[in-house]
């Protein structure tokens, strides 16, 4: 049993992670840490510095922990839905866990396209977190 959760620095992304952590030490579970980004001039020095310096601080506290966890920071050009997509699919996952801002009750209509991808695609089941 694998447990995915997309992570970004964010307060969703640290929701995520959250539970996702919970839910790995409840099924005694290996942790799986997906952050995707797509690169391009986006994606700059600084960017790379603040997300791999927020990755490690996670695995270093998850490791800590006593988990068993596994951080990738993927820069392939793919949407973070294929991504967490392909790492479920390679490693058999039995859960995958994504972070959900809130939105207004018209933006509830509307869910994001990643989140949306994820949940109809997925090869397991989905955990979507609320922040």
């Amino acid at each position: 049993m694998t447990i995915v959760v997309g992570f970004v620095p964010t307060k969703e992304g640290r929701a995520a992670l959250a539970r996702a952590v919970e839910e790995a030490r409840t099924r005694q579970a290996p942790l799986v840490v997906i952050n995707s980004n797509r690169g391009g001039r986006d994606f700059d020095d600084d960017t790379v510095r603040a997300a791999e310096s927020e990755l490690q601080r996670a695995q270093d506290e998850l490791t800590g922990a006593g988990l068993s966890v596994e951080v990738r920071q993927l820069v392939r050009g793919n949407e973070p839905a294929e991504d967490l997509i392909a790492v479920a699919n390679e490693t058999d996952a039995d859960l995958i866990v994504i972070g959900l801002r809130r939105r207004t009750p018209v933006g509830k209509l509307i869910l994001g396209s990643n989140a949306q991808r994820i949940l109809l695609d997925a090869p397991c089941a989905v955990l979507a977190v609320k922040a």
